[in-house]
């Protein structure tokens, strides 16, 4: 199979070939139109084939979403840790440990075999064991059932009130079946046989669904309070993602901004599915009188992927995410080996390094305009790297594009959204890393 490298080898030295043959006048002027005519709808179709055989990462394109490194570029939402908060290396204060420790006491000298009991040692070399025994704990209530021999009735002994039938769970075992299924996303089969294998008993599926909405209804409230918040926020950043539930695919909607975050599960993906959660519809609606509609400076921000269900929101400002912007730019260096992709790659770093570096993280006037110079300057070199496209033939159907020309065209619409982060100081480059809530906020299909 031809690699991308080795297809675009061959369309170079045939492009060579041909330019040989015009310059010894080898074409008539109607040949020559037709030629060059065929030449570029091949270097078309070539693109378009090369970007088909390269292949997709997470450094170079959203599929699967990677890790972005933490961004600096903006101040910390008030109520938030900004980036997100990082898992700390002291123990956590949910986990129960039982520590005993004993001594290796030297008795006699290792090499003339003196007697040491009465010396004071020098120090201690420790070494741990760190092991984890699984128990299961049943706690039986025999409650007495008594006749009485005066007037033959029966009475019973009472059972405490979280234990209102044969059999119970304790909060130990709901908790941590809640931890596999929410938040380590483990099947709800594996869970339950999982389960068995700790405890003896299997517990049934419906329980363990029951046991996630007992959390989910619990947390309600809590809901309800971080949307508000988000609503607050003057910068939050949207995302979706596919997931399967029942073997038919949903979407997985985040909003967060610090790390605060709620997530919803839909059948949809776009405006549809956005509109009923109803975040964005208001995100930005409450403003003061006296401000601007139009002034995007003074709107709260939203940062996102390009997806073009968010623009239909206009009470906010948007924002790009830089890392998937890097990404995509990635594909085309590894795709084409375009230069103005390089650099505008390069560019984006560099600025991003300079915001991150500022104590008011955002440039000033004359560094902002010196940045969209070099950004207007690549684009412009770009469209000289890029072949230009076939005109469209017939009324049917639209003129067939690269990723290349698609993401140059992308990067010509959006400037001000790409650079926002340039001037906004609450604005990063990215799209963050919020902290992930244990409650998958309405999971809408799969609960219900």
């Amino acid at each position: 199979m031809s690699t991308p490298a080795a297809i675009q080898k061959n369309l170079s030295e045939l492009q060579a070939q041909f330019e040989q043959l015009k310059d010894a006048g080898e074409f008539n002027d109607k040949t020559l139109q037709l030629f060059q005519s065929l030449m570029l709808l091949l270097t078309t179709v070539v693109m378009l084939l090369v970007e088909k055989k390269t292949p997709k990462s997470s450094a170079n394109s959203g599929l699967p979403s990677s890790k972005s490194p933490e961004d600096d570029t903006a101040k910390p939402s008030a109520g938030s840790k900004g980036k997100g908060r990082k898992h700390p290396h002291s123990e956590c204060d949910n986990t129960q440990t039982k520590s005993t420790s004993e001594v290796s006491e030297v008795e006699h000298c290792g090499n003339c075999g003196k007697d040491l009991t009465s010396v004071k040692p020098l120090g201690h070399e420790r070494r741990t064991l760190v092991d984890i025994v699984f128990l299961t704990q049943e706690h039986h209530i025999d409650a007495e059932i008594k006749r009485c021999p005066a007037c033959k009735s029966t009475t019973r002994g009472t059972f405490p009130d979280t234990m209102p039938g044969p059999l119970q769970y304790g909060a130990g075992i709901v908790a941590y079946a809640v931890h596999l299924l929410v938040s380590q996303m483990i099947a709800v089969r594996r869970t339950a046989q999982l389960l068995k294998v700790m405890t003896g008993r299997l517990i049934s599926e419906a329980t363990l669904m029951a046991w996630v909405m007992r959390v989910h209804l619990a947390l309600a409230e809590w809901e309800t309070a971080a949307i508000e918040r988000l609503l607050q926020m003057p910068v939050m950043h949207a995302d979706e993602t596919s997931i399967r539930i029942n073997k038919k695919n949903h979407w997985l909607h985040s909003y967060s901004s610090g790390n605060l975050i709620v997530k919803f599960c839909h059948p949809k993906r776009g405006t549809e599915a956005m509109d009923e959660i109803n975040i964005l519809p208001r995100y930005g609606a409450v403003r003061s009188k006296d401000e601007d509609e139009d002034d995007d400076d003074k709107k709260p921000v939203l940062v996102h992927d390009r997806w073009a269900s968010y623009f239909n929101y206009k009470k906010c400002a948007h924002a790009l995410c830089g890392s998937h912007l890097l990404r995509d730019l990635q594909f085309i260096v590894d795709a084409h080996g375009h230069r103005w992709a390089d650099r505008m790659q390069k560019l984006l770093l560099k600025t991003n390094r300079e915001v991150a570096a500022t104590e008011q993280k955002k440039l000033t006037d004359e560094r902002c305009k010196a940045v969209r110079k070099q950004y207007r300057t690549i684009l412009t070199q770009g469209k000289k790297e890029l072949p230009e496209l076939p005109e469209r033939t017939g009324k049917r159907g639209r003129t067939p594009k690269t990723n290349a020309h698609n993401l140059l065209e992308a990067f010509e619409t959006y400037e001000t959204e790409i650079l926002r982060f340039t001037k906004n100081a609450a604005c990063p480059m990215t799209k963050g890393k919020g902290s992930y809530c244990t409650r998958s906020a309405r999971l809408r299909g799969h609960l219900q």
